[in-house]
């Protein structure tokens, strides 16, 4: 904070019954003066909350007033993001970040821990459990560099309409959907085949490929697990694997990729405080990754 500064205000809001601890701390932790939460938040909400943000302050302090919206829901918080874009009018507005369930900022770090390996423009990457809200922010990064992406679900039609919904944003992505009864193991890995890396991105204690599937494909280069929670997402991947070499194949684990997503979530709330017009979305928070990391 310069001379004549105001304190920095961090408003979050959350559409839970309770406001993210998780969150909070690491808004406090990346020097926020003053966190004032607000749970159970309804779209309807939004215009009397931003309007307060945005009046109280005049414009040369205005920057020193931004919105964080979190919560474990990514579709109530886009919701929340839309109503909040909404109460802005000419240059009244803040900043505002969008990263409810971490979903964009651990998408980011699974991406950009990618791309620190291998370039990945022109390489087919499969996202196993493609449809969640990680997994499709994994797999619209990933396509965006221009990677071939195969979009892998238990469900064939849920792995079909993913890829349309990302194709509506943007029609020039190369996905590929795939899927199969049950755990994926049953149905084949064929959806691995000629693929250069992979990233699991599946629920929380879910294995979805084993160790087996993995030495099976020995034209992958990178294999990626975003799941902590035992049993991992991919057999022979440890949760603090971050760029271990396990043969010819480079592995990262939950924890390995979670140090750079919280080096992006901490830069992503400081930029806040930078102007009054950030939106910080997924794009955006994988390109302030970027600059940490210094890819090209």
């Amino acid at each position: 904070m310069t001379a004549g500064e105001k304190p920095s205000v961090l408003i979050q809001l959350d559409p839970d019954g309770h406001s993210s601890v998780f969150d909070s701390v690491v808004a406090i932790d990346s020097g926020v003066d003053h966190l004032l939460t607000f749970d159970n938040v309804e779209p309807l909400d939004v215009r009397g909350l931003v309007h307060g943000a945005m009046f109280t302050r005049g414009s040369k302090n205005l920057h020193r007033t931004a919105i964080f919206i979190g919560g474990s829901s990514v579709q109530a918080g886009e919701q929340l993001l839309r109503s909040v874009l909404d109460s802005f009018f000419g240059e009244l507005r803040v900043s505002v970040m969008l990263d409810s369930n971490g979903a964009n900022t651990t998408a980011a770090a699974a991406v950009l821990s990618l791309e620190s390996q291998l370039e990945i423009a022109g390489r087919r990457v499969a996202v196993a459990g493609g449809t969640g809200s990680v997994g499709r922010r994994v797999a619209w990064l990933a396509a965006r560099r221009g990677a071939t992406v195969v979009l892998v679900s238990r469900s064939d039609e849920r792995a079909a309409d993913a890829c349309d919904e990302l194709r509506k944003r943007d029609e020039s992505l190369d996905l590929e959907p795939a899927g199969g009864e049950g755990p994926y193991a049953p149905r084949g890995t064929n959806w691995l085949d000629d693929c250069d890396a992979v990233i699991a991105a599946g629920a929380a204690g879910v294995r979805l490929l084993e160790s087996e599937a993995i030495e099976a494909h020995p034209g992958l280069r990178v294999a990626i697990d975003l799941n902590a929670v035992p049993p991992g997402g991919i057999g022979g991947i440890e949760p603090s694997d971050e760029a271990t070499r396990r043969g010819e194949l480079i592995a990262y684990g939950a924890i390995g990729v979670g140090k750079l997503k919280m080096k992006i979530h901490r830069r992503c709330i400081e930029s806040l405080f930078e102007s009054t017009d950030r939106v910080l979305d997924v794009d955006e928070i994988h390109a302030t990754g970027r600059s940490i990391v210094q890819l090209s």
